[in-house]
């Protein structure tokens, strides 16, 4: 057997694969963030994201959080 066996092949082909599918994945989520940001350019965007992340709300409104039973994780 030299440098070049099947088994060595078999071993960086499923390198290559498991390359190829993170570089899939990750080009999937650049293309979700920069649809995300294309969508931050818009001022009404910017409030809406602000809200339902981060809870920001006017000074004449109230929040309310609602959870339903089995959204959090219980604690011990």
């Amino acid at each position: 057997m030299d440098n070049y066996s099947y088994f060595d092949h078999r071993i960086l082909d499923n390198e290559i694969e498991g390359l190829e599918d993170n570089k899939k994945y990750y080009q999937d989520e650049i293309r979700k963030d920069k649809e995300n940001i294309r969508q931050l350019k818009d001022p009404y965007q910017i409030e809406k994201y602000a809200r339902e992340k981060y809870y920001m709300k006017k000074d004449s409104e109230d929040i309310y959080i609602i959870e339903f039973e089995g959204d959090t994780v219980k604690k011990n």
